[in-house]
């Protein structure tokens, strides 16, 4: 009877099987959270996450209708979930340390692709509407020889070039501008109109402008990085403490020794701020821009081609791409923010 409450008839052995590692998996964990100690508690709630994760697999690898017919797998399902979620406020009670840090958003993010696989395959979702992970994950596999020129051409020749130019070209103007009054109540109304322009509307212009190849997408990254890096470097500059600018002054700084010495290291986290959001808005505008005219390459290129093919599971693979690609690149500007300014109150313990 159990295990016709798990799956229709004909599957009562892989449903008897998620059974018993369900109930594994639920004594383990009440066991664990209440009578272990730490290290054993750790072991034991890795083992039963893993029984609680496979058990749905196993049983929807055999085929077969699900949907609402099976109301005890989705109550089993929803259990795992509780499981995972008692486990998430364990780890967050704990004290902080670089290996809880890890755990917890890596133990969230499979919990997400796990319920993203078994929702898909319990309900029969069809693939154009929905690839599962699994598929994904396939497609990145088999289809790498296409994506990998793909990824090359959005990030390496459009995204970098881009975004240093448009980083770098705001940091200029907003230390300009700082410096002379006028252009500084003069430009901060134009870009408040300016980050308002949609990208649909820049990038057809770009193209038109400078071709069909990488230096448009280029140019839609670098327009689209100039703003924030131009508000987020004035705030920076103008954070400065009037007692400091006062000592620099007693000191008698020149203008370029103080900006040195003083402003800019002051206004580095605003600096970075700005260039962490920029590494999202970069990847994004260079792969909207390739919607308008692009070669045969590209990451934004492949998703429209891909769509019109009904090919939705390569469509979710260039997702992924750019997910991974833009996550690392936070991160990356986020350890060097981390190096370089060591000294600001936010990173004090």
């Amino acid at each position: 009877m159990a295990a016709g409450l798990l799956a229709p008839a004909g599957e009562a052995g892989w449903s008897g099987l998620a059974l018993l590692c369900g109930v594994v998996a639920v004594a383990t964990a009440v066991a664990v959270a209440r009578f272990w100690p730490a290290p054993i508690d750790q072991a034991l709630g890795a083992v039963a996450l893993v029984l609680a994760g496979a058990a749905p697999l196993l049983l929807l690898a055999q085929g077969g209708t699900f949907g609402a017919s099976a109301i005890g797998l989705w109550l089993f399902v929803g259990g795992a979930t509780l499981l995972v979620w008692t486990r998430l406020t364990l780890l967050a009670a704990r004290p902080a340390s670089r290996l809880t840090g890890w755990i917890a958003p890596a133990l969230f993010g499979v919990t997400v692709l796990w319920l993203w696989q078994v929702l898909v395959v319990g309900f029969a979702v069809p693939q154009v509407l929905l690839p599962t992970p699994h598929q994904v994950g396939t497609i990145l596999v088999t289809r790498l020889d296409v994506l990998w020129p793909d990824f090359r051409q959005t990030f390496f020749k459009s995204v970098l070039p881009g975004y240093a130019i448009g980083c770098g070209a705001g940091l200029v103007v907003a230390i300009v501008a700082d410096r002379f009054g006028f252009l500084k109540r003069g430009l901060l109304p134009v870009c408040s109109l300016a980050s308002a322009m949609p990208i649909v509307g820049i990038a057809p212009i770009m193209v038109m402008w400078f071709g069909f190849d990488w230096q448009s997408k280029a140019a839609v990254v670098a327009v689209v990085t100039f703003f924030p890096m131009l508000v987020n470097a004035l705030a920076g500059l103008a954070a400065v403490d009037d007692m400091l600018r006062d000592m620099m002054h007693s000191y008698a700084a020149s203008p370029a020794q103080t900006l040195r010495k003083l402003r800019l290291p002051t206004a580095l986290p605003f600096v970075f701020n700005a260039l962490r959001i920029n590494s999202t808005l970069a990847l994004i505008s260079a792969i909207v821009a390739e919607f308008f005219g692009s070669p045969i390459l590209g990451l934004g290129f492949r998703i429209s081609a891909e769509v019109a093919r009904l090919n939705v599971d390569v469509v979710w693979a260039a997702i992924a791409i750019a997910a991974l690609a833009g996550s690392l690149f936070y991160g990356l500007i986020a350890v060097v923010e981390r190096a370089l300014t060591f000294w600001h109150p936010s990173y004090r313990t």
